[in-house]
């Protein structure tokens, strides 16, 4: 396999996997309105590229369900889990229905980026799935330890995005069917998220 075909997001042999975006993390997340908006578009996006979408809650008895803000009643499946990993039975389940298997892609997004999105990405890339994170819809409590964990998924082979560029990923084309139903969705620029750059390496002396 390639390069240019390793990279390229084919909608159906990719899912998205939305973590535990809650009510009761609102107060705790600084940047939530933001991750709301952002995760907003992108699933407006899947849902017209027909990306097939999982939805995990944490413990939701105390933590809530999934802000009423965010669109997930096209989602496959919306499981309550207690362990940290989405992969979690009925995820897996869900995945093997779905594909007939697993899935090439996955594209990973939620909270909180240095907990349960790390050890998602952990299982995803040990089950040989390629692993994206969208960098722009991913937040702690704490913005150091969402970036500390983006790094060190980067080092370990996952593709780091924002939620723009998985979407034109998609698209490919202007000249794609879907681009009169994305274009407005992309009108408006994503909202800032306070990523820090790639770690740049010391000069050598």
């Amino acid at each position: 396999m390639g390069k240019a075909s390793l990279y390229r997001l084919v909608p159906d042999k990719t899912v998205f996997l939305l973590c535990d975006i809650q009510e009761k993390f609102r107060p705790a997340i600084p940047l939530i309105d933001s991750l709301i908006k952002n995760t907003a578009k992108l699933l407006a996006a899947g849902k017209v590229f027909q990306v097939p979408l999982l939805v995990t809650e944490q413990y939701p008895e105390r933590l809530g369900k999934t802000v009423c803000e965010l669109d997930i009643e096209h989602a496959c499946l919306k499981v309550a889990k207690t362990r940290f990993s989405m992969l979690v039975d009925p995820v897996r389940k869900s995945m093997a229905d779905i594909y007939g298997g697993k899935p090439k892609t996955a594209v990973l997004f939620g909270m909180e980026t240095h907990v349960c999105i790390e050890q998602t990405a952990f299982d995803l890339l040990n089950e040989k799935i390629d692993v994206w994170l969208v960098a722009d819809c991913c937040a702690s409590r704490i913005n150091q330890d969402r970036d500390l964990a983006l790094e060190r998924l980067r080092h370990i082979g996952c593709n780091i995005a924002s939620s723009e560029s998985i979407i034109f990923n998609l698209l490919g084309d202007k000249n794609h069917k879907a681009f009169k139903q994305i274009a407005p969705l992309v009108k408006d620029a994503s909202a800032d998220m306070q990523l820090w750059g790639p770690t740049k390496m010391a000069p050598k002396k």
